[in-house]
């Protein structure tokens, strides 16, 4: 089930981004971060089983949204978990009336099955690239930036009013 990050899962997620991190598919986070940014995350379990996928929707500017921290554990790889919690994010995405998702990727073309397209870098807003410095990639980056523009969600009509 995929549900957003409790308090007393922040050890848990740390230890997995910091271990998903030497590979520099994510950066790692600090407690600190992860404290403050917990509304951001959210988690697969299986009952009380161990996270099996973690996933962040971080607001970065007005509209615009971004997919980070997307882990799965090796042995769930391949199952549809990944692109669940994809789609979990783009739905809280809907809801939060953000109007732009993008992640920061070296597999573009996971995200473009969900309308992703490639996007300039020099187009995101500065405050992105904040954390890159913390990157073991840094400076020299490889991940692609993918872009997708949401659709307004739709809008009802009134109801017309009655006469009394």
């Amino acid at each position: 089930m995929i549900r957003k990050a409790r308090i007393d899962e922040v050890p848990e997620i740390r230890r997995l981004l910091a271990e998903f991190s030497r590979e520099g598919d994510v950066l790692p986070r600090t407690l600190a971060s992860l404290y403050s940014h917990l509304r951001d995350y959210s988690v697969f379990r299986e009952g009380d089983g161990p996270i099996l996928g973690i996933v962040a929707l971080h607001v970065s500017w007005d509209g615009l949204g971004e997919i980070r921290s997307l882990v799965v554990l090796p042995e769930r790889r391949g199952q549809g978990l990944g692109s669940d919690l994809v789609r979990h994010c783009l739905a809280e995405a809907r809801e939060l009336g953000l109007r732009r998702v993008f992640a920061l990727t070296t597999s573009p073309e996971f995200f473009a099955r969900f309308g992703f397209r490639p996007f300039p870098k020099e187009n995101l807003p500065p405050i992105v690239w904040a954390d890159c410095v913390d990157c073991v990639k840094f400076p020299d980056c490889d991940e692609i930036p993918v872009m997708l523009e949401l659709e307004p969600p739709e809008s009802k009509e009134p109801e017309p009013r009655r006469a009394p």
